[in-house]
């Protein structure tokens, strides 16, 4: 159990990097969660700091969770608990790595447990368990972001395709090497992300979302410094 309890707070640890907030603070001199809509991650930074900024948190915070679960998940001081039965226990221990860093993400430790809302750390998470599904569900993300301009229904389409990909896979395709504990963990982690964007999904409904209209630094915040 030493090993998983070692994982999960180092997972932890690199999900609270708070990207968004360093960068806002390094390269405009502000504090991003007191801008835009006030939320730390990729989708405020692109709207508030350009896309520059944004792409760099984006990337960053997909690679928490391509750590926690693709490298921070094979750390081994002792034997890895036995007990699941159904499932591989080393797909659920990498999956538990990847949610600790989402959590982190979400709660950030080193930014007074105030962060984003989980979804790039959560593909990233994914990229490491199921490239080939997760390459598709970020193509998906591209083609409604750019023919929307609306993120977070980008985000929350990515979120579907994602665990209806592995059910076809795993269900009806029977592929090979795909744990059931994919499927449900996916399940879960989609579960969190909607209820994180309850507000967005509120908005969207109403027609009052903002979209993305350009990719500069929102006005004011230029000149305060570049990335």
């Amino acid at each position: 159990m030493l090993s998983v309890a070692i994982i999960l707070l180092l997972s932890y640890a690199v999900g609270s990097i708070p990207t968004s907030v360093w960068i806002g603070k390094a390269a405009h001199g502000i504090d991003l969660r007191a801008h835009g809509s006030g939320n730390a991650g990729a989708t405020n930074a692109f709207r508030v700091l350009g896309w520059k900024a944004g792409t760099v948190v984006s990337l960053v915070d997909l690679g928490k969770g391509v750590l926690a679960a693709g490298l921070i998940a094979t750390i081994r001081v002792d034997a890895l608990p036995a007990g699941f039965g159904f499932w591989e226990v080393e797909s659920v221990v990498r999956l538990m790595a990847g949610m600790a860093a989402v959590i982190g993400h979400m709660y950030p430790v080193w930014a007074g447990f105030k962060g984003g809302k989980g979804v790039n750390t959560t593909a990233g998470v994914l990229l490491a368990l199921t490239p080939g599904v997760m390459l598709l569900t970020l193509g998906v993300f591209a083609v409604v972001l750019f023919a929307s301009r609306y993120v977070s229904l980008a985000s929350l389409t990515a979120t579907v395709v994602y665990p209806s990909t592995i059910a076809v896979k795993k269900y009806w395709m029977h592929a090979e090497g795909l744990d059931a504990s994919v499927f449900v963990f996916s399940l879960v982690l989609a579960t969190g992300i909607f209820l994180a964007h309850r507000s967005n999904i509120k908005r969207l409904i109403a027609g009052t979302e903002n979209r993305i209209t350009t990719f500069r630094a929102a006005q004011g915040m230029r000149g305060r410094g570049e990335i």
